[in-house]
């Protein structure tokens, strides 16, 4: 397409609403979009493929921003292209309820993919991304229709964030070549020149991790044009285009400077870029006429061509039933309405770890529910979790569901973050719970974004054993639990991990289970039908007039249970309570939640094999809490029981001697 006046001035249209945008405000990041608004417009204008009337349709490219710090650029672009964002929304950046708040929001604002800001968070997000478009092409055995790429742009420092590595390293590996990164190679950081503490050949590294490398004048329309479509044109590599840029250019005063990076320009400034520009100084917020019919041409002809994308998809769906069913089940995300009961049916009956009954429970999921897809940190053998019908995805099979991420969790995580965003997956991710330290912004970004998804830890205790304290998690359920919008759930056994799957499949959000490497008593079977784990937390077993409730989670219920019963058999009534999900339980309504948990027994006790930061919500003042508030030992998983007070006899005497001593004025001794 011509890159003539006209283009020149739209491009110029972007860095001016970009720096209004910032400056209205007074708050933000102008130099990025100013420096990359060559390549973004050349690529919005002449390849990316987009309905602005349909944000979610499924013939379009996706655009990541991972430097998300420079949202304008975006908000401008979805402005020019006719998105649902007016100008009176750019006047609004980064104000209350605004629809073009300080960082891009998926589901927020029309047209963002991702919610990005965390560097490099978008980088690696987009490899999953590519990873579901080619499950999804190989699925549908159809190459020339769905041939859709995903579009990156990232700066400095998401290179320099150590995801990139990870998640690039695989990218290569993959040989993902529907993915398109360029490189904002701007030499500033909010420091200074990136001298000060980056100077790797970032090209060289990458054509180590078998991408291809296309070196572009970041300021040359001309010349980036070509690049992209060189990079459309190369198959078999991921393709990274480094430009060269100036960070805040048009900016007299300023361009170049790391003083651009974040903050306002100011008026003068911008005045002067105005009139530098042929931009009316007095003016904001303008999108000159001849650059509002350039857009409006393009968005018109990508219109037309959304509409005979989709006569050939009815076509290929008319031609074949099957993949249209398979379609509609992947696009919707599909779930039986009987899956419980489908899993229930699978249940191992002898007493197994849950990691083991939950891969048991797996492979039937994945019979039911085409979308599940995944894999884990080098750890299936360990974890489960490998889907034993279904083939691996590879160069040589995009349609397998099973992912080999390698030892890369962050990038694991993201990766299923971005196969979530990509709209044709339920992603699972797994390894240890411990090392879900390494995905903690992972977790963050898919409850923010309210992802279906779900991360599977396995040996989730001191219980790991003999490994000792690096591979024994303590707090990582806890820091689980704080995540708002993540539902935890900690299965007590392989009944309860049926359940646990069946919720985290039709759950409107992420899920993390946490299952046991050591084998788990299952619950007597007279007691299976009184399962509740919908509802978070339910009753086990009680006394009438019970006097004391001990409340448990995962491999410590059937303990709680034994200690019951012991102390039943010395006259005391008591109620357990298994409660593998805090998050589901405060989901249900208060007179559910006073059935459970009656406010007239405050003799409380908690019983879990971690951290018992929080139990006091459910234990009150009065309660015991009984878990582990240090650090583990190298010995049994046995020997670790009865030295931290987790078997059934020690659990008797904590709650014998807690509530014979309690000073509280509550008469509960």
């Amino acid at each position: 397409m011509a890159i003539d006046a006209t283009f020149k001035k739209a491009v110029n249209t972007v860095r001016i609403l970009s720096a209004d945008g910032v400056q209205k405000a007074n708050s933000g990041h102008p130099g990025m979009p100013m420096g990359c608004a060559d390549y973004a417009f050349t690529l919005w204008h002449n390849f990316l493929r987009f309905d602005p009337s349909r944000p979610d349709w499924l013939g379009r490219d996706r655009f990541v921003l991972s430097a998300g710090h420079g949202s304008m650029l975006a908000y401008s672009l979805l402005h020019l292209f006719n998105f649902d964002v007016s100008a009176d929304d750019l006047a609004q950046f980064r104000q209350w309820k605004s629809k073009t708040p300080g960082h891009p929001e998926v589901g927020h604002t029309p047209g963002v993919e991702v919610t990005t800001g965390p560097l490099t968070t978008g980088l690696a997000t987009a490899v999953g991304m590519a990873i579901g478009a080619k499950q999804l092409a190989a699925r549908m055995d159809d190459t020339g229709l769905f041939d859709q790429r995903i579009f990156v742009i990232s700066g400095d420092g998401c290179m320099m964030e150590g995801g990139s590595h990870e998640a690039c390293s695989l990218a290569g590996h993959l040989q993902l070549d529907n993915l398109v990164v360029f490189y904002d190679d701007n030499s500033i950081t909010i420091e200074g020149s990136t001298d000060l503490a980056f100077s790797e050949d970032v090209g060289k590294r990458f054509d180590a991790y078998g991408w291809h490398v296309i070196h572009v004048d970041g300021q040359a329309p001309e010349a980036i044009e070509g690049a992209i479509a060189e990079a459309i044109a190369t198959s078999d590599k991921p393709v990274l285009i480094i430009g060269k840029t100036t960070i805040g250019f048009g900016s007299p005063n300023m361009a170049g400077s790391h003083d651009v990076h974040g903050a306002p320009l100011g008026d003068d400034e911008i005045a002067e870029i105005k009139k530098a520009m042929g931009f009316d100084p007095e003016k904001s917020f303008v999108v000159p006429d001849d650059v509002r019919a350039l857009c409006d041409e393009r968005t018109a002809g990508l219109q037309a061509d959304a509409v005979t994308w989709d006569a050939r998809l009815n076509e290929l769906k008319a031609a074949n039933a099957d993949r249209a069913a398979l379609l509609d089940q992947l696009t919707s995300r599909a779930v039986p309405e009987n899956i419980l009961e489908e899993l229930l049916a699978v249940v191992p009956e002898k007493d197994t770890a849950t990691r083991s009954s939950g891969g048991s429970i797996m492979q039937r999921a994945a019979e039911l529910v085409p979308a599940l897809c995944g894999g884990a940190a080098d750890l299936n053998p360990s974890t489960k979790t490998h889907l034993k019908a279904e083939a691996d995805f590879s160069v040589d099979c995009r349609a397998g569901r099973n992912i080999h991420f390698g030892v890369r969790e962050f990038a694991m995580g993201l990766a299923g973050n971005g196969l979530a965003l990509y709209g044709t997956a339920i992603p699972f991710t797994s390894t240890f719970a411990v090392f879900s330290d390494f995905m903690k912004p992972v977790l963050r970004l898919a409850a923010l974004q309210r992802l279906q998804s779900v991360f599977v830890y396995t040996h989730d205790s001191i219980f790991v054993g003999e490994d000792g304290p690096t591979h024994q998690p303590v707090e990582q359920i806890s820091m689980c639990r704080a995540i708002p919008g993540m539902t935890v759930i900690r299965p007590a056994e392989s009944y309860e991990v049926a359940h646990a799957w069946a919720a985290a499949l039709q759950a409107d959000g992420p899920v993390a289970l946490f299952l046991t490497r050591q084998t788990v008593e299952n619950i007597p079977a007279d007691k299976v039908d009184a399962i509740a784990l919908a509802k978070g937390a339910y009753v086990l077993s009680d006394d009438d007039d019970f006097k004391v409730i001990i409340i448990a989670t995962g491999s410590e219920l059937m303990a709680a249970q034994h200690a019951a019963e012991h102390l039943r058999a010395n006259g005391c009534k008591i109620r357990v309570v298994s409660m593998p999900s805090w998050e589901l339980f405060e989901a249900q309504d208060q007179a559910y939640k006073d059935s459970v948990l009656p406010p007239g027994c405050t003799r409380r006790v908690s019983v879990e094999a971690g951290t018992t930061f929080g139990w006091e919500r459910y234990v009150g003042r009065c309660g015991l809490m009984i878990g582990v508030d240090h650090f583990g030992d190298s010995a049994p998983y046995q020997i670790l029981a009865e030295e931290y007070g987790l078997t059934a006899e020690k659990i008797v005497e904590q709650i014998k001697a807690h509530f014979t001593s309690c000073p509280c004025s509550c008469s509960c001794s």
